[in-house]
């Protein structure tokens, strides 16, 4: 996740270092009193078609690295996510 990343969007998918897959998300909020925090789950939530109250950080509220959980049909989740990030290989 990168804070004031001057839009709200998902960038696509990364590799880390260790081999771990991980979407790059941006949004305009800063990282101040868990604004950017609820920015990341609010945009998950209407990028997935989702109520917000579905999507929330399992860890990492402090960090870029974060662990998000999403309620819901797993197939139906997979595949608008591989849908939102197929377009944008990071």
């Amino acid at each position: 996740m990168t804070p004031r990343g001057g839009r709200d969007d998902i960038d696509g998918v990364e590799t880390l270092a260790d081999g771990r897959p991980v979407v790059k998300v941006r949004v305009r909020a800063i990282a101040d009193g868990g604004e950017a925090n609820r920015a990341v789950t609010e945009l998950l939530a209407r990028a997935l078609g989702v109520p917000k109250a579905r999507v929330r950080i399992l860890s990492g509220a402090t960090s870029r690295l974060k662990e998000v959980a999403v309620d819901g049909d797993p197939a139906r989740l997979g595949e608008t996510l591989r849908g939102l990030t197929a377009a944008k290989p990071k």
